[in-house]
């Protein structure tokens, strides 16, 4: 796991680092405040941070108070080092956002023991979110959440002028599958179609379960006709090979609507042009694409 490891004395910061390299971590040092919050700004920043309370610039507690304010997905866990025993001040760091705190001088194998205390908090934070996030079946993105990309892509498809395209999809027949083979039966047909839609996404695209058996899928920079040969390769992988999820395989297909803007519409107005064209596309027979422009 990342950690970073912020302070102003280039001693301390090296002495961190092989410490920690030698107990598997994977150091990234910052010499000041300014320069810790430009590294977790980073998308693939680290979240177990080492922050010395007096540095230049930005004091740890400072960088604290940063970090908090910012609305990242991702939570950081910061351990703040201070030579302040003062309970008040030690407060006053707690306050700012600090989980855990280490008066100086200190023990390096309790620093440690602190930081693992800080990774087993950031894996059940992870699982907590990703239970909150993804559906329990399938393992995709669940309605809000997928709802929540698109709407962060429309924002971005604006701004840098770029289209984004939402394809809604539909397992053909489904309750079919259902009354003929059993729930079970089409459990494992839901997980196999979501198993196939995201092996066959680009990796910036995000695909979720919508509700029941439909799917949606957001794809970042793509026009109409680009959604529309992507929704054709996702109808491709469902329908080509039956799927194995009884005593015999089954015949599986989809049908999907495309809709795709540059411009700024609401999440609701760019739903309601794909289901309009997946409603077509069910109208006209099934395992087909329609697209509303």
């Amino acid at each position: 796991m990342k950690v970073l490891v912020a302070d102003d004395s280039p001693i301390s910061r090296h002495l961190l680092q092989v410490s920690l390299c030698t107990s598997g971590y994977d150091t990234i040092l910052a010499s000041d405040g300014a320069e810790a919050l430009r590294v977790l700004e980073q998308e693939e920043g680290p979240k177990l941070v080492i922050l010395d309370w007096m540095m230049p610039h930005m004091d740890g507690v400072e960088v604290c108070r940063s970090i908090r304010k910012r609305t990242a997905e991702r939570y950081v866990y910061i351990i703040l080092l201070t030579a302040k025993g003062d309970q008040e001040e030690i407060n006053e760091g707690l306050e700012a956002g600090a989980d855990d705190y280490i008066i100086k001088p200190f023990d390096l194998q309790e620093l440690k023991a602190r930081l693992r205390v800080g990774k087993r908090i950031l894996e059940l934070h992870d699982q907590l979110v990703s239970q909150a996030t993804h559906d329990s079946l399938t393992s995709l993105l669940n309605r809000s959440a997928i709802l929540e990309v698109l709407q962060k892509e429309l924002i971005r498809s604006v701004r840098e002028k770029n289209p984004v395209a939402v394809i809604m999809t539909d397992l053909d027949h489904f309750k079919h599958v259902n009354d003929t083979y059993g729930h079970l039966a089409g459990d494992a047909v839901l997980r196999e179609a979501a198993r196939r839609l995201s092996a066959s996404l680009r990796a910036y695209d995000a695909v979720g379960r919508y509700g029941g058996e439909e799917f949606l899928v957001v794809a970042a920079s793509c026009s109409v006709a680009g959604g529309t040969e992507l929704a054709e390769r996702l109808r491709q992988s469902i329908c080509r090979v039956p799927i194995d999820a009884s005593d015999h395989p089954i015949v599986v297909t989809m049908s999907f609507g495309v809709a795709a803007t540059c411009e700024m519409k609401q999440v609701n107005q760019l739903l309601r042009m794909a289901d309009e064209a997946l409603y077509a596309a069910k109208k006209a027979g099934r395992n087909r694409i329609e697209v509303k422009s």
